[in-house]
């Protein structure tokens, strides 16, 4: 975490610990859209122009890793054709928005299963990672064909590989040892961990990596999710007092 005094700052206070990493579930977008009698794909169009916002504030203040959770493994259990929509809305607007992102100085990474992806997904989100490979403002990493249960068993699974080829004793396996074989390795662990749209719980997000986050839900519908509401949580993350077991 950061420290940062600045009297023009947007936050209320007037000495604000930014978190390093803030991690979010943006929930909503379909509520949104059924609350305004509408179909659930003008929600998701409505959620990535949330999302757009909060990473171009998420950078300005200082926060030095968004990842955001978009698209689940337990969401391929939805509608055919919400699900096409969602990875045709993914492409489009990467597409959209790649060189603007390239231009800010954001390093881009996808987290989850995402080279299982259908059609030509997977080795597009690859020409974005390696557009932005070599950025060094905020890094946005987007959780997509994500799930931290089965993260975990990949985590566990690739070890046990290393355990049987020599390369790795039993002894020397340690938590550290799990984290690295993640797919946020290198990443530091989410300070603040917010969910949108009135719900609490973490829907198997970031489970290992969250043991010790903050935790902030928010009755805010994702698609009206703004600067203000990221404001408004990182003062309340203010007000904690992490103790980390101690």
């Amino acid at each position: 975490m950061e420290k940062v005094v600045n009297k023009k700052n947007e936050l209320s206070h007037q000495e604000n610990v930014i978190p390093k990493h803030v991690a979010i579930i943006m929930d909503g977008n379909r509520r949104w859209a059924s609350a305004k009698n509408t179909q659930p794909s003008l929600g998701h169009r409505e959620g990535v122009k949330a999302l757009k916002k909060i990473v171009k504030y998420s950078h300005k203040i200082g926060v030095k890793y968004l990842t955001v959770y978009a698209f689940s493994t337990e969401n391929w259990n939805r509608k055919k054709d919400e699900v096409e929509f969602l990875m045709f809305l993914v492409q489009d607007a990467l597409k959209a928005e790649i060189n603007e992102l390239h231009s800010e100085n954001i390093k881009l990474k996808f987290i989850g299963f995402h080279k299982e992806l259908p059609g030509s997904l997977p080795e597009f989100l690859e020409s974005a990672i390696n557009k932005t490979k070599d950025n060094t403002g905020l890094n946005l990493q987007i959780a997509l064909n994500y799930g931290s249960r089965l993260e975990i068993t990949h985590a566990v699974k690739e070890i046990v590989k290393k355990v049987k080829n020599n390369e790795l004793s039993v002894e020397n396996i340690s938590e550290e040892t799990i984290s690295n074989h993640l797919f946020t390795a290198g990443i530091p662990e989410p300070d603040l961990v917010i969910r949108t749209g009135g719900e609490f719980r973490l829907s198997n997000y970031l489970l290992w990596q969250s043991a010790y986050s903050e935790f902030y839900s928010t009755e805010t519908l994702w698609p009206d999710f703004n600067e203000k509401e990221l404001d408004k949580s990182i003062e309340e993350f203010n007000k904690r007092h992490r103790r980390f077991g101690v």
